[in-house]
């Protein structure tokens, strides 16, 4: 495998602001008026470490402008909780909503961070109820917390996972009525959502078929990208990032898979656009 070195400040993302908006997104900023396209999402969007993610791509596929609102380990209250970004949504021609997982946002059971919402915060009473013999001030992100209290108990663990499924539905349809019926929901993972539940640590998590199937009539579309073996095997192939940061780049999504995707992605795009045009 190869890989571009990076600097000691690694890719230059150019992070910019949008409006009054308190998140930090990628750059160059682009004007918010015209037809323009917005995708929202996690780190697969962001393309953290990938000098050209997909929302680059596509743009590069279809000429029309794409705007990545993506935010690394995002979850669903990243916009809901940012008035000037849903805006934004709601304005764009179409906007690209990234299937996230269900573990980054705050329910019934615990507290994220409203914008780092991979950051555990607290635990409610009920969840200190169910698992009274945790200590939840040991936790400060999600994932780490959800793996113990699995470790714990597969049978109380069940309760959590259905919380978190019920809370990652309303939130969807929420966040899909804003956006008008001009959502195109991406499924863009290492697997199918048919094999969510083999493992409830990959992502997106506790996401499945049944969930996104639920969801699909508030949608214009749906579209499923799941990397292929040659792009995971390969996934550090022309990334950009310093030798310290090896671990964090062999977890996510290389150049070949987000090309995989926009090629995916941008027939689809521009035939509902030019459908909407007429």
């Amino acid at each position: 495998m190869t890989y571009e070195r990076a600097g000691r400040t690694g890719l230059e993302y150019h992070p910019c602001r949008y409006d009054n908006s308190r998140i930090l997104f990628r750059g160059p900023g682009r004007q918010l008026h015209g037809e323009y396209i917005a995708f929202l999402g996690g780190t697969e969007i962001y393309g953290r470490f990938v000098r050209d993610p997909v929302p680059v791509l596509v743009e590069k596929s279809i000429n029309r402008t794409c705007i990545n609102f993506g935010t690394p380990n995002a979850g669903l209250d990243v916009y809901l909780n940012e008035p000037a970004v849903l805006h934004a949504a709601e304005e764009a021609a179409v906007t690209v909503l990234q299937v996230m997982g269900a573990s980054n946002m705050s329910n019934r059971f615990y507290s994220v961070h409203p914008r780092r919402n991979d950051r555990f915060l607290k635990a409610s009473r009920s969840l200190q109820e169910l698992y009274s013999e945790v200590d939840f001030t040991d936790f400060n992100f999600n994932r780490h917390m959800l793996q113990s209290l699995q470790g714990l108990s597969a049978e109380r663990f069940e309760i959590v996972k259905e919380e978190l499924r019920n809370a990652w539905l309303a939130r969807m349809r929420q966040l899909l009525v804003s956006l008008r019926g001009r959502a195109v929901l991406l499924w863009f993972a290492e697997h199918a959502p048919e094999d969510c539940d083999i493992a409830n640590d990959q992502d997106p998590m506790f996401v499945n078929r049944a969930m996104v199937e639920a969801i699909r009539p508030q949608a214009a579309d749906v579209i499923e990208v799941v990397a292929s073996k040659t792009a995971l095997e390969r996934r550090t192939e022309g990334m950009v990032f310093a030798e310290t940061d090896r671990l964090a780049v062999e977890e996510l999504m290389g150049p070949m898979a987000h090309q995989e995707a926009a090629a995916a992605i941008a027939p689809r795009l521009s035939r509902l656009l030019d459908e909407s045009q007429r």
